[in-house]
């Protein structure tokens, strides 16, 4: 398991080291795993881009984002579909990593079957939630104990971690807070390495 130390560090540094990290979940009693190859950052309350910037403060819908850190922040997207992210720092200062794409590692078939036979499995963060089975009755989940879980993983090397603009937002989408395996297949689109968001 990942320390608590991990996670009580800023949004975008623990970014960059889950790259390589790996999620089991055993939800519903079957046991899936994904190895993470694409994340992006909130930083905090000076993030416009955030769920908890410091126009918007702490609601109902994000107060797992204010901690503790090493935990689920589940959030559904358009009304549609659910996304799963860790919450980073200090308690009481709410940041987090959305995870964006994962590598499938085990449980592939149960992935197939939520995810109706659709391919990708878990490129982009809707199909990440889905394939793992997560909803928001896992928000405010510990990360260090079924049924989700976030293992330690790989080191990867900074010769295999592109970094870009954020996918999808209209504010600070340009901010260097996208973080991935260059040329990875299971990484989702977006803007190209080293540029600014469209």
């Amino acid at each position: 398991m990942l320390p608590p130390s991990f996670f009580l560090r800023d949004a975008a540094s623990v970014a960059r080291d889950l790259l390589g990290a790996c999620f089991r979940s055993r939800v519903d009693g079957t046991e899936v795993s994904g190895v993470v190859v694409e994340v992006e950052a909130y930083i905090g309350p000076e993030d416009p881009a955030s769920h908890a910037a410091a126009r918007i403060g702490r609601t109902e819908r994000n107060r797992s984002m204010f901690g503790p850190p090493g935990r689920a922040y589940v959030f559904r997207s358009y009304g549609m579909h659910w996304c799963l992210n860790v919450v980073t720092g200090p308690e009481g200062f709410p940041a987090a990593v959305l995870i964006r794409a994962l590598d499938p590692l085990s449980g592939i078939e149960v992935m197939r079957r939520r995810r109706k036979g659709k391919e990708p499995l878990a490129s982009g963060p809707g199909r990440v939630a889905e394939a793992l089975g997560v909803t928001g009755a896992l928000d405010g989940h510990p990360l260090q104990v079924p049924p989700l879980e976030l293992l330690r993983g790989w080191q990867v090397p900074e010769d295999r971690v592109a970094v870009s603009g954020r996918v999808g937002i209209r504010q600070a989408a340009h901010w260097p807070l996208r973080f991935f395996l260059r040329d990875h297949p299971a990484v989702s689109r977006g803007p190209a390495p080293g540029l600014p968001s469209p």
